[in-house]
């Protein structure tokens, strides 16, 4: 985890932060940035880390793809093809990491940035977060599971409606629409962030991982088939960190 250009990454005790660390630029999402935070989260999934933070410098979480890197005479297909195929696995890899993962969104959130913030288990936002899907006026269709992720997040209804009028969403809807798990008023959205994953540090950490998948698995099968599931998952035992796979059960 040396090295990092485009992202910054700090530890303080069982609590991790990721930072998207292209101000100047609303931290555009470019391929070197995605790079470097698959890698970076690679050696955190592995890690006895408890919490992970996903958030941005300056006034933005992410405005989204770099545009400017896209057009560029570098950016050919085989950077494009593995742009969105890094990008892919690391907002799976978000989903499906052990340890929890909270998205601390200030400014904008948009389209691929909400796609990352949508990868995390929460996402807290404070007064100045806008979050939209804006692929419709670039011509484009999501690439990166955002149809499915925020179809069901939010119903099919509403995601229809961001993604076919790029609507800008403040925090107070987002919150009202279950877009966000909370909208935090005032200077306190870092203290909140904090305050959520202390109270995630205290809990046992094989019951985060196993819930991370057994909830992952509720979205991704029928009811009848995801109480089986459940009723099956090999518990682990206390302190062992033992997880059994969703994979071992659910059919390929």
């Amino acid at each position: 985890m040396t090295d990092l250009t485009t992202i910054r990454y700090e530890r303080e005790g069982d609590i991790g932060r990721i930072t998207l660390n292209r101000p100047e630029l609303l931290n555009a999402l470019s391929p070197t940035l995605i790079d470097e935070t698959l890698s970076t989260l690679k050696g955190i999934a592995e890690s006895d880390l408890r919490v992970l933070i996903f958030t941005g410098a300056g006034r933005a979480f992410s405005a989204g793809v770099d545009l400017k890197a896209a057009s560029s005479p570098d950016y050919n297909r085989d950077v494009h093809r593995k742009f969105s195929e890094q990008a892919r696995e690391l907002i799976k890899l978000l989903e499906t990491m052990p340890q929890a993962t909270i998205a601390m969104v200030r400014g904008y959130c948009f389209t691929g940035g909400l796609e990352l913030a949508l990868g995390c288990d929460f996402i807290l936002a404070g007064d100045d977060a806008l979050f939209s899907d804006t692929h419709a006026k670039l011509g484009l269709t999501s690439g990166w599971g955002l149809s499915q992720r925020l179809s069901r997040r939010i119903g099919v209804q509403r995601a229809r409606a961001m993604s076919f009028t790029a609507k800008r969403i403040g925090p107070a809807e987002a919150e009202r629409i279950g877009l966000i798990l909370e909208h935090v008023p005032g200077d306190n959205l870092e203290a909140r962030v904090l305050e959520l994953a202390g109270e995630i540090c205290v809990m046992q950490p094989h019951s985060i991982s196993g819930y991370k998948m057994l909830y992952r698995g509720s979205l991704n099968t029928g009811l009848d088939e995801g109480l089986a599931f459940e009723s099956a998952y090999k518990r682990p035992r206390r302190n062992s960190g033992e997880v059994a796979p969703l994979s071992s059960f659910l059919k390929k």
